[in-house]
């Protein structure tokens, strides 16, 4: 063991802050963390031990204890569970002989539940050892099965297994553009650091990653900032459910996202740039590694960067190992550090106290792609799409109920009724936009539009038609946020757990009006208490399809023990209020009483 652990801290530089890339090596070569690697890592990195057991402990994809020597993982997206996810994984336990949630006793094996793979247009998907396993049947795991049995290893199974498909059935704006390696950069140089800001500051591009912070404003303020060296980091950590786009844009453009970087590398004056990439992103790792060395060959990273003198940048990638929170902004650079994901506390934001508490611009993979375009054809180029307030296009990973999953962009402003329409989705009885953060809307609002102003998306968008029943989508979201929190603040720790429970009892039938006021009571605290934006928005599943269906909710209340005079449309009013509604559909006309 030792001199395996030496070899991997050397490739590691002996850096602390590259602790999840050794902690990763260890997990691959001895299917666990065993304590006296952590003992050994401790020494040699001249950290606390207990800072090592904190990041085993705090990711999905580490263990204290050994796992199989095939890591089987379901993905336990809804829409994994809505192709038939469930009765895969009774399948695959069955005759591999395992129980979920354990590993075999010969130890070859062990099955369990994962969050979403980013593979929701190829569900139901997996993962065996981190690599994909899209589209499963029964055929297919009794193939994987057969594979496992015989103890073949995973170089040698049948390609088709891990394939993953990137369909684009609605290419706009930005994927239709032309694009050689190096453009973007020249452009830049040749029209001027300063102006191309401008051309940035002139798209009103806004982050892609959810959050619509406008992105010239941020590199502006990096920028200025005195302390050096400045970094620029592309959150690659797609964990929403429902979302893949990013996964496509690194898959097949992934030039056009590092160009991206290495312009708001010359804009700020940054020389090192990282590239957060998520751990179900495992079989994109070496495509992008070989990515980046092209470039290095090219001039385009590197020192003296198509010969323009003080031009030195380059890009590292760093693997998450399974934590939702780790696309939080300051949680990624957490982790960045070696340390648990736990996002830091607000003022001051990373473009002034960022990865190792300088100043960091971090971006999101389609924002970088979009800036890399605006730079060649100039900011009003862009400006000119969308609506004054959301400019540009918007990639979509569109998964659920329609005849054609896949990516779809559009111009800000575009009705869902139209993307519907497209994506061939019919009898709907409702859209998940943005993930679970996001919003629900029922088939009463279609007319809404695409846009900051209106429903905002990192990407996700879900169709469920009248065959679905909505508690199942809502439970779903509700576990995932429950199971993801970091366990920081209570408001989020115990918050989500309560939602969960009483969510629950609820639909089960055991809850009474007074629970309904309780749920929207915890549902608040949640929200405006949580330290992070996880908690700000784990209530947001419930608030939205309460605001749009409340009468399935008052359909799932027992008729006895409801307290005199209760008023469940007035306790509705701050599901309207959060979710901008208050049409007739978001009302109920009766009042709920003994």
């Amino acid at each position: 063991m030792k001199t395996f652990l030496e070899t991997v801290l050397a490739e590691a530089d002996y850096q602390p802050v590259r602790l999840l890339k050794i902690l990763r090596a260890v997990q691959a070569q001895y299917r666990h963390i065993p304590a006296t690697a952590i003992d050994f890592l401790s020494d040699k990195l001249n950290i606390p031990r207990t800072q090592i057991i904190a990041v085993v402990e705090f990711y999905s994809f580490l263990h204290a204890t050994p796992q199989g020597r095939y890591d089987l993982l379901f993905s336990d997206s809804i829409t994994d569970r809505m192709q038939n996810k469930e009765s895969l994984l009774a399948y695959a336990a069955e005759i591999l002989k395992v129980r979920v949630g354990e590993v075999r006793k010969d130890e070859l094996v062990s099955l369990n539940n994962t969050s979403c793979t980013g593979m929701c247009d190829q569900g139901p998907a997996g993962l065996v050892n981190g690599y994909p396993l899209p589209r499963l049947d029964r055929p297919k795991i009794d193939t994987i099965a057969a594979l496992i049995e015989q103890e073949i290893p995973l170089d040698d199974w049948p390609a088709e297994l891990f394939q993953v498909e990137e369909t684009i059935y609605k290419p706009g704006l930005l994927l239709t553009q032309p694009f050689s390696n190096g453009d973007a950069i020249k452009a830049t140089f040749n029209r001027g650091l300063t102006e191309t800001l401008a051309e940035v500051d002139l798209s009103n591009l806004r982050g892609r990653g959810g959050a619509g912070f406008k992105t010239a404003l941020k590199w502006r303020t990096c920028a200025i900032q005195a302390a050096t060296p400045r970094y620029v980091i592309c959150n690659a950590d797609e964990g929403e459910p429902g979302t893949y786009k990013d996964r496509m844009l690194l898959n097949l453009y992934a030039d056009q996202v590092f160009e991206g970087m290495t312009l708001c590398a010359a804009i700020i004056g940054s020389t090192q740039g990282l590239v957060y990439l998520r751990a179900e992103y495992l079989f994109l790792y070496e495509k992008l590694q070989n990515v980046l060395q092209n470039r290095r060959d090219q001039g385009l990273l590197g020192t003296t960067i198509l010969g323009q003198a003080g031009f030195d940048f380059d890009i590292e990638i760093r693997m998450g190992a399974g934590a939702y929170i780790c696309g939080e902004a300051s949680a990624q650079i957490e982790s960045l550090e070696g340390k648990p994901g736990i996002p830091r506390t607000k003022p001051p934001n990373s473009v002034i106290c960022g990865y190792l508490r300088k100043p960091t611009v971090v971006d999101n993979v389609e924002t970088f792609f979009a800036t890399t375009h605006i730079a060649i054809k100039g900011g009003q180029w862009f400006a000119d799409v969308g609506t004054p307030q959301s400019t540009g296009s918007k990639l979509l990973s569109i998964s659920g109920d329609c005849a054609r999953p896949g990516i779809y962009e559009y111009p800000f402003g575009t009705r869902i009724s139209e993307i519907l329409s497209d994506c061939g989705a019919e009898e709907v009885m409702g859209v998940q936009i943005g993930g679970p953060s996001g919003t629900f809307i029922s088939n009463r609002e279609l007319e809404r539009t695409l846009a900051f102003e209106d429903l905002s998306s990192a990407g996700s968008f879900m169709v469920f038609n009248h065959t679905r029943n909505i508690f199942d989508v809502v439970q779903n979201f509700t576990d995932f946020f429950a199971h993801e929190s970091c366990g920081f603040c209570a408001p989020c720790r115990v918050g989500t757990s309560l939602l969960k429970n009483q969510l629950n009892k609820i639909i089960d039938g055991h809850g009474s009006a007074v629970d309904m006021e309780k749920l929207s009571e915890i549902c608040m605290v949640v929200k405006n208490f949580s330290h992070c934006g996880l908690g700000e928005t784990a209530a947001n599943p419930i608030l939205t399809t309460l605001a749009s269906y409340p009468e399935l909710y008052l359909e799932q209340l027992k008729r006895s023990g409801f307290s005199p005079g209760f008023n469940l449309d007035a306790t509705l009013a701050i599901a309207r209020q959060l979710t901008q509604r208050d049409d007739s559909g978001a009302h109920l006309s009766q009042q709920v009483e003994n």
